[in-house]
């Protein structure tokens, strides 16, 4: 600017400026030029400044306006903001500090540090706060922080969330000790009366989940709070939505049955109303689904297996058939179903112990010799054995009992010739012993194992089809399955430790339920001494199986 002064007082037309040098403390120096004239001061006042209307260095860029405060601009009049604001009472925003030692008695535009779960409308609520008019001192100033973390907390609803919490805490306790068997499941509300539509519609959605997450503790809690008197409908919904799905869907739904009968959950005349609701119009659905009846026997069997229902209770449902002379059918499935899971001994003394007859099942023209040696049920009409033949069993030692049944899972008989075979040569004691609970797994792994050169492969099929077998004589009993694991060890041990070949046996033996996660556990802390040999290989070989195992438990306890 200086030098546009000089060029009017002097009349120069123009003047060269030097380029600075920079000076050893950073600071850039401009020399003066010799030729140039000096400044005369007095002729200053004569120059004119020229005014920029657009440059505005306050409020509207004039100078009037700069007495009206920081509201004097081309804003918000000053009636206008004490008309929306009243409690402000002053206009110009500045007036307090004219008096130095005034209370502090407003303060506007607060800024305070948002609080979490906080929404943009509580922060919006809190640019402008009345605070109540205190006096001077700390005892001022802490009463407004008070009242300021009273407002905060009423308005982000910080008292429902601690009430809250400890209920959450609460029920994450609750399920741990369920789980853990030491607690009973919480108690169930009060059932709701629904309509025969709403009941459908809520039992299709139990089943559904059910079937999805295999969680039959859940399932059973949820019809829990279903109306009792409705639970025939919760029966017709669930065998109408299985019947076209796959066998372990049905077996699911007919195990689900079987525990909720058992626990008194569901009436006994609940579950027949729902099922011959179903055998009532079975032989319409007959047309679309052609297999009904196998089905059908896959979702009842289940009754019969655990005892829950005796067979002439069940079977005598089914004589609502007897019009489309299918009784006889359904009933020869079942029988067959069962005697995979128990030999045909025991289901022939079921049957003779029901006191049934099979002319009560069949038409009156249809000759039942006939019809038992083409449904293959002639075991149910055989002899007696006579009440000695117990005792006079032969004594065979553990590895003939090895022997023999593998030669019978090398033949790939089915499973009810070995059901029949161990009913034959074993009573029940020898069953239960942990040596034959150690044959029977070792003879069922070597059957599913392949090896091809120095590699061996697991047939999971094959432990799929053995699997029942198994379950049967391991029947839930963790020492059994533990028994089970020890035999699986000196199998692997006995093989020279093939890689991951007892993590996958691992794998399938948990898909098909033959052992519990709790065996698995009670293996893996085991500090028998008789049972070390080849433990520590076989412990790091199914590492990977026990950490997906915890992982998965955590994942069931956090949903």
């Amino acid at each position: 600017m200086c030098f546009v002064i000089c060029s009017q007082l002097h009349g120069c037309p123009s003047f060269t400026v030097r380029p600075s040098l920079p000076a050893d403390d950073g600071w850039n120096v401009v020399p003066i030029s010799k030729g140039s004239r000096p400044i005369d001061p007095s002729k200053l006042p004569k120059l004119k400044p020229t005014v920029d209307d657009s440059i505005q260095l306050g409020p509207g860029g004039r100078i009037g306006n700069w007495g009206r405060g920081s509201s004097g601009g081309s804003g918000t009049k000053p009636e206008a903001e004490s008309a929306r604001n009243p409690a402000l009472g002053v206009v110009n925003r500045y007036s307090a500090l004219q008096n130095q030692t005034s209370p502090v008695s407003v303060e506007t535009n607060e800024r305070r540090p948002i609080s979490r779960g906080s929404t943009g409308r509580d922060r919006t609520d809190r640019n402008v706060r009345q605070v109540p008019t205190m006096g001077k001192g700390s005892f001022g100033r802490e009463l407004m922080e008070e009242r300021s973390r009273e407002v905060d907390m009423e308005r982000e609803g910080t008292p429902r969330r601690r009430e809250e919490r400890p209920k959450e805490r609460e029920d994450e306790r609750r399920v741990r000790e369920s789980r853990a068997g030491k607690v009973e499941p919480p108690p169930a509300a009060p059932p709701i009366k629904l309509t025969e539509e709403e009941m459908e519609r809520k039992s299709r959605s139990i089943i559904e989940e059910f079937l999805h997450l295999n969680d039959i503790k859940e399932a059973m809690q949820c019809v829990r709070e279903l109306e009792v008197s409705q639970l025939s409908v919760f029966v017709r919904v669930g065998i109408e939505s299985t019947l076209e799905r796959s066998t372990i869907s049905r077996e699911h739904m007919g195990n689900l049955l079987c525990q909720l009968v058992h626990h008194d959950m569901l009436p006994r005349q609940e579950y027949f109303h729902g099922l011959s609701e179903i055998l009532e119009i079975s032989e319409d659905m007959a047309i679309d689904i052609p297999h009904i009846w196998m089905y059908l026997a896959e979702l009842m069997t289940p009754m019969l297996v655990d005892g829950v229902i005796p067979m002439a209770e069940l079977f005598t449902s089914c004589k609502v058939l007897l019009p489309s002379k299918k009784a006889g059918v359904l009933l020869s499935d079942i029988l067959h179903l069962l005697c995979k899971r128990m030999s045909h001994m025991k289901v022939a003394s079921q049957w003779r112990q029901a006191g049934l007859n099979w002319s009560d099942f069949l038409p009156e023209n249809e000759n039942v010799n006939e019809f038992l040696t083409a449904m293959k049920l002639e075991f149910t009409v055989a002899e007696t054995p006579a009440p000695g033949d117990a005792a006079i069993k032969p004594m065979l030692s553990p590895g003939e009992v090895q022997k023999q049944l593998e030669r019978l899972l090398q033949d790939k008989v089915d499973n009810e010739r070995i059901f029949d075979w161990i009913e034959a040569q074993l009573d029940e004691n020898q069953t239960k012993s942990s040596w034959f609970i150690r044959v029977l797994m070792t003879a069922i792994c070597n059957s599913v194992l392949s090896q091809e050169g120095r590699t061996y492969r697991v047939d999971a099929a094959g432990i799929q089809n053995r699997g029942s077998v198994l379950v049967k004589y391991l029947d839930g009993n963790v020492p059994r399955q533990l028994q089970a694991l020890y035999a699986l060890q000196a199998l692997m041990f006995a093989l020279d430790q093939p890689p991951l070949i007892l993590k996958t046996l691992f794998d399938n033996l948990y898909d098909e339920d033959v052992i519990s996660e709790d065996a698995f556990y009670h293996w893996e802390e085991s500090k028998d001494t008789a049972e070390q040999q080849g433990k520590g290989v076989a412990l790091k070989s199914v590492t990977a199986f026990f950490t997906w195992l915890r992982e998965a438990d955590e994942e069931s306890e956090d949903s």
